[in-house]
């Protein structure tokens, strides 16, 4: 308790800085994924704290993030167009995945898991940030511009064929569930038909449109109609925002700058009275915990999510942890991996179940927090509160913030993540990959494909993907490396210095291979050309394995398929000095003794000599 308060005044002046720049971004990320500004503000209150309380990086300042966002904004609306467009309906659901998320999260940290992250490769973390930076800065186009999908008229028109065929076919589902649909006679059909109400519709091709105009993919489709309904004061309103942010950093970077631009713009706007589009009401009195996740849990509606909510605590675990390196690098301390991951489930699960998006260390607010003196846990808490704070006192004040002003802070948040530096690697790195006639670099392919997929298909199975990528490449390049420097190859054989006293008149008879390296799947082809290099004379193969170190699967069996073509041909093969690893490997499947008997096993040279002096004749 005594180092819990060693540094108050710092912690104290770190923790309220680091809560003040995390405002905006709690609140813009929270109308980003689709559940509102509350979300994110509640989510950075609960994460902030707990995450501080009971994980493993004393000075990590955590909340909403630009990738949690990303992948949460995602299970927010394939979730509520599975709800038919209604989040009240669809909340329970989502906030169980995210909460499932979070017990992944302790659960990997409980299970040793925060050691291995730093095996996932460069250019696939590359890939992924620039594709968040890409996605954020697309979705967030329409609202800078003042357009929303749902509420274009003439757009939500084209939908209502759509929205009646929909409707017609749930209640056909409901009638089917009931037993009383009845093929011979539609009456009951017609008569909830004739029920339906031009409102039910409306809504129905509201969220229909809105899907349609989700994600980049959709923002796309739709730029063309944003641009003919632009809203020139929300376009002004967002320009201004991302001006005032990049300009006032000139100025000073004391103060946060995004903060400086919500605070000014959002002041003008109201105080002029102008007619813009505030974000949702942010409710005012203490968050209230969500029990619907408890009382009306469904295996069925979450059992399709089970998949996202690990992969939602994987990245927020490498998100987590990254930011804990930068931390450290910075306060010359050592973080606990595994803790910082039990803390993160921690404070991601509670956020949950108060209505929270998930989130994971922020490295911004956690050079924030360092720079303004923080170095104990209790600046992340004191964080936590000074945004409870900010809610309680402040709710109908910041609930007339114009969500073009969120939009041009998302978008310089979206400029930021990229990742540059991967970016501005491309023409350097050696183009070691040949893909018909072009030469490529493999690292540019798994950070490029990474990219592109995250960006116009799936976050999550994007990262999969480029991991498989990066692990069969990196398993080409060790291979092709071990083989260059291994001897398997079928080239011409130089005596080694003890075969100089080899007896002449038995070179025609007796053949000597040298093994030099390890024997797997990279080299088994070549190996299994030994057969084509023995002279029609010998009758005798020494195989020498001294310097064979390792032996995997593929090798064991190339091993046998050439032992079994020499016996074929009444060869014997004696082999010297082989090793522990690769006899345990040709012992498992009985190489040693029914291909190679234990007497034709020799520990040096010198023995094997003798054995042919005495059981090898001249013939030729």
């Amino acid at each position: 308790m005594k180092n819990f308060f060693s540094n108050l005044k710092g912690d104290a002046f770190g923790g309220i800085t680091a809560g003040i720049v995390a405002l905006p971004l709690a609140l813009a990320f929270g109308v980003s994924s689709g559940l509102g500004p509350s979300a994110g503000l509640y989510g950075a209150i609960f994460i902030s704290f707990f995450a501080a309380l009971f994980g493993g990086t004393n000075t990590q300042i955590s909340g909403p993030t630009a990738p949690m966002t990303a992948v949460s904004m995602v299970v927010i609306a394939g979730i509520i167009a599975v709800n038919d467009g209604d989040i009240e309906k669809a909340l329970p659901a989502i906030l169980t995945v995210f909460l499932l998320a979070g017990l992944f999260q302790i659960g990997l940290g409980a299970l040793g898991f925060g050691k291995y992250i730093k095996y996932i490769p460069y250019p696939v973390v590359s890939g992924f940030m620039t594709a968040i930076g890409v996605i954020i800065i697309i979705t967030q186009v329409l609202p800078s511009l003042g357009y929303y999908p749902k509420e274009d008229i003439a757009f939500v028109e084209t939908f209502k064929p759509q929205a009646e065929e929909l409707i017609l076919e749930n209640i056909l589902k409901e009638e089917a569930g009931e037993g009383i649909l009845v093929l011979e006679n539609f009456t009951e059909t017609v008569k909830r038909a004739n029920s339906i109400t031009p409102e039910q519709i409306l809504k129905e091709s509201q969220t229909l449109a809105a899907k349609e105009a989700s994600g980049v993919l959709g923002a796309i489709k739709v730029f063309p109609k944003a641009i003919k309904n632009i809203n020139i004061l929300e376009l002004l309103l967002a320009l201004v925002t991302i001006f005032i942010i990049y300009g006032f950093k000139r100025i000073t970077t004391k103060i946060p700058s995004a903060l400086v631009a919500l605070i000014v713009v959002s002041g003008v706007a109201y105080g002029f009275g102008l007619d813009y589009r505030p974000i949702e009401e942010i409710p005012s009195g203490l968050p209230i915990p969500n029990m619907e996740i408890f009382t009306q849990f469904s295996l069925a509606s979450i059992t399709p999510y089970v998949f996202t909510a690990i992969s939602l605590a994987l990245l927020g675990a490498i998100d987590s942890l990254l930011t804990s390196v930068v931390a450290d690098n910075m306060t010359k301390t050592k973080h606990q991996p595994n803790k910082e991951l039990v803390g993160q489930g921690i404070g991601n699960s509670i956020a949950a179940v108060f209505g929270g998006i998930p989130g994971a260390g922020a490295t911004i607010r956690t050079v924030v927090n360092i720079n303004a003196g923080g170095k104990t846990k209790l600046s992340g808490m004191i964080a936590g509160v000074m945004l409870f704070a900010i809610m309680l006192g402040l709710a109908p004040v910041a609930s007339k913030i114009p969500a073009a002003v969120l939009a041009g802070i998302l978008i310089t948040v979206g400029i930021g993540v990229m990742d540059y530096k991967g970016l501005k690697a491309i023409p350097a790195l050696p183009k070691d990959l040949k893909i018909g006639p072009l030469k490529m670099s493999s690292e540019v392919i798994i950070m490029l494909v990474v990219l592109t997929l995250s960006t116009f298909w799936d976050l999550v199975y994007a990262v999969g993907i480029g991991l498989v990528i990066a692990s069969l490449l990196f398993m080409k390049k060790i291979g092709d490396l071990t083989a260059s420097r291994s001897d398997v190859k079928p080239l011409k054989e130089e005596a080694w210095a003890d075969e100089a006293s080899f007896p002449v008149a038995l070179k025609e008879e007796v053949f000597i291979k040298h093994i030099k390296g390890p024997l797997f799947f990279g080299s088994t082809s070549d190996f299994q050309q030994l057969a084509k290099q023995i002279p029609d004379t010998a009758k005798t193969v020494v195989i020498r394995l001294g310097r064979m170190q390792y032996m995997d699967q593929s090798g064991l069996y190339a091993m046998e398929d050439v032992l079994v073509d020499l016996r074929k041909q009444n060869i014997n093969v004696l082999m010297v000095n082989l090793l522990r690893q690769p006899k345990y490997m040709m012992e498992r499947i009985d190489i040693i003794p029914d291909l190679i008997p234990e007497e034709h096993l020799f520990k040096d040279f010198d023995t094997c000599l003798k054995w042919i002096k005495e059981n090898v004749k001249d013939k030729y």
